[in-house]
Parts: structure tokens; sequence; C-alpha cells
């Protein structure tokens, strides 16, 4: 401890409580994953998103290290909870590193909220594709929602196909910046556009003025017939 003046500045380490106060706020944070899973079955997910069904937690760890892949709770609220097999710590690092990318291109980003049904058929899904590009292309994140209704609480698992399929194929234009994740009566995922805020204005712009331009060329050209047509 170094007294200077009448201020007293402490130089002591954050104790070993701070630290350990730290790491449970950041596994909070986290999804459980392995034997952090404390339930005693899941509704698995197979990691190219196929339906395994209803296994003791036991037999999906079992799967899981058959596989080189881990078990990862990705709707814990559900009933039973749903665990995905996936490799943890590459889509770890894979999500940081897009997370990190996404921030750097988006100054002045904003967030947008888009709301799906569960049991939504094609042509409303495409409609709301369609903004959700619409967005994206703008250069703003978006928030894509899934209200349960009823019974479909019980079925998370069809949530997060729905919001992958989206993901899939809006994946030229973002990336998941958070993967979904069940709260309650609803299921969230943030998408990241790829590019820059001020580009996708920038590429605004240019279309408005070769929109502007276009139009001065047929006025002209029209005009120039009229003055063809008096001679």
């Amino acid at each position: 401890m170094v007294i200077v003046g009448l201020r007293v500045l402490s130089t002591r380490r954050p104790s070993s409580c701070q630290q350990t106060a730290t790491i449970k706020e950041q596994l909070i944070n986290e999804p459980r994953v392995n034997d952090r899973i404390r339930v005693p079955e899941v509704r698995l997910v197979g990691p190219e998103g196929e339906q395994v069904g209803v296994v003791r937690v036991a037999d999906a760890l079992r799967l899981a290290e058959e596989a080189g892949l881990d078990l990862v709770e990705v709707a814990p609220n559900a009933r039973p909870p749903v665990a995905k097999l996936m490799d943890y710590g590459k889509y770890k690092y894979e999500a940081a590193q897009k997370a990190r990318e996404a921030r750097r291109n988006q100054a002045n980003t904003v967030l947008k909220e888009i709301r799906f049904r569960l049991k939504i058929d094609d042509h409303d899904f495409e409609t709301k594709k369609g903004h959700v590009e619409r967005f994206l292309k703008g250069g703003d994140k978006v928030k894509v929602m899934i209200m349960f209704r009823g019974r479909e609480q019980s079925r998370p698992e069809m949530g997060v196909r729905l919001l992958e399929r989206l993901a899939e194929e809006v994946g030229d234009l973002a990336v998941v910046e958070s993967a979904p994740r069940q709260d309650g009566r609803n299921m969230t995922m943030v998408l990241a556009p790829t590019r820059k805020k001020s580009e996708a204005k920038s590429e605004q712009r240019r279309r408005r003025e070769a929109e502007r331009q276009a139009k001065r060329d047929r006025q002209a050209e029209r005009s120039a017939k009229g003055e063809r047509s008096d001679n």
C-alpha cells in the first residue's frame, strides 16, 4: 500500500473472491456444456441439425465423446432442455472472430427486430426474410424473435431449426452474432451484417445518383425527340 498525501492508493490485486465472482459471471453468460448439464435427459439435436429425440444425458455425453464433439445446452428452459452436438471450442472461436469483425464493420449500427411465429408458412417466411435482408443490406443488425404459443413451448428444437434456416439463407449478408437462445415464451437470435454501415450508405447514395442520372437522361432524350418532331 502506497500513501500519497491524504490519498491511499491500494496496490493489492483482486481477491480470490472477486476473481471467483468474475468467473461465475462468465459461466452464467455461457451455455452449459458436457458435464455441466445437470438434468437427467435432453432433447438431442445432431451436428447437422438432425433430430435424435429425447435421450438420457449420459447417453448424449457418450455419443458426443464417440463423435469427438461437445454436448451444448441450447434451450435450457425447454422441457426437456434441448442440447446439440457440436465442436464448442471451434464454435466459440469462430463466433468471437465473426463478432469482432462485425463490431469493426458497424459504426452507428441500429438493431432492428423481426418477429416470427413458429408455424409460419413459406410465403410469410419469404416476406419476413426479405425484411431481414433489407435491414442487413442497410448495414443494421437484426434481432429475430420466435414467439411460442401454448404447447409450442415444448418444441424449442423447431424454433432452433427455423432460426438456423433463416441464418443459412441470409448467410451471404450476415453472420450469427448471438446464437438461438430461449427465454421463456420467446427464442431470439441476432444477425450482424457483413458490410460496414458506411459502405451500405455509400452504395445507397451511388444507386440514388444513378437513378437520378438515368431519369435526367430519359428526360433529355424525350426533349430531343420533341425538338426533332417540331422540325
